[in-house]
């Protein structure tokens, strides 16, 4: 347990600090940036399903959700990763699949790139897109803060810990990074391939590369094909209050389909 969520463990206990969920009729939820923006449409079909429900949806990244559900300060987590050992006194219900893509500006000539390039240039090996057979710019690595879901999930995949990363630009949400890749042709980043799906549609100046030779898409997320790839979770620590498991239930249902692809995430559900 980190130093921020022994404070609030010790406010807990003290008094001093009372969970943000207490009311019959309120949900609040907090966590990742990736899953908030889902959330936030659910709960407000299940408002009006649900008339004097309140859902409020908060970011702050995965692991806000992770340490909001364990002292209460959140009926429920946002996490847009699996649930890792350490965290087994929490349960997980994925009520949609994401995938990881990588990201280069539109004007960026180079069309894919191999595991070890890209390892390569997140560890500063490689500093220019003329050695991969682009441009000769200066390679601006986009990397995520500490305690988002993304990087994690980033560096389990290419085998890699945060402190060989030498990025130029840390950033916090996908719209961010998306926003900083579209503003320099030099950058690439990782992101939700839903969210970047999205921006590409909007003519957002972006471009998803394959990962070992599978399109990034939504469409090689939901056949299996795209190796990284996600679980978009609601998090909770026991039982979760009656209200909380309604809305759990109905965040799983064929009913919020159609939010989860606007999202351009792939449903539980066909």
């Amino acid at each position: 347990m980190n130093r921020i969520a022994k404070t609030l463990l010790v406010l807990l206990a003290a008094g001093w600090l009372q969970p943000l969920a207490a009311a019959d009729d309120r949900l609040t939820l907090t966590g990742s940036s990736t899953v908030a923006p889902l959330a936030l449409e659910i709960g407000k079909r299940f408002e009006r399903e649900n008339p004097g429900v309140r859902v409020d949806v908060q970011t702050g990244g995965s692991s806000r959700g992770i340490n909001d559900a364990r002292l209460g300060l959140a009926d429920i987590g946002l996490v847009s990763r699996a649930l890792n050992a350490e965290e087994k006194d929490l349960t997980a219900y994925t009520i949609a699949l994401d995938g990881i893509g990588i990201i280069l500006h539109r004007d960026n000539p180079v069309r894919q790139l191999s595991v070890e390039q890209i390892v390569d240039i997140y560890t500063g090996k490689t500093r220019n897109w003329r050695e991969l057979g682009g441009p000769d710019k200066p390679i601006t690595a986009v990397n995520k803060a500490e305690g988002r879901s993304t990087l994690e999930l980033f560096l389990h995949y290419f085998a890699l810990k945060n402190s060989q990363i030498r990025a130029q630009v840390v950033i916090g949400d996908n719209q961010q990074g998306i926003k900083t890749v579209a503003g320099n042709p030099g950058a690439i980043g990782y992101v939700s391939i839903g969210s970047a799906e999205f921006e590409q549609k909007r003519g957002v100046p972006i471009r998803l590369i394959p990962m070992d030779g599978v399109e990034a898409s939504v469409a090689a997320v939901r056949d299996g094909s795209y190796p990284l790839s996600r679980p978009l979770n609601l998090v909770v620590k026991g039982k979760p209050p009656a209200l909380g498991e309604r809305f759990i239930g109905f965040a799983r249902s064929a009913a919020v389909n159609d939010l989860v692809e606007a999202q351009f995430f792939v449903p539980l559900e066909p």
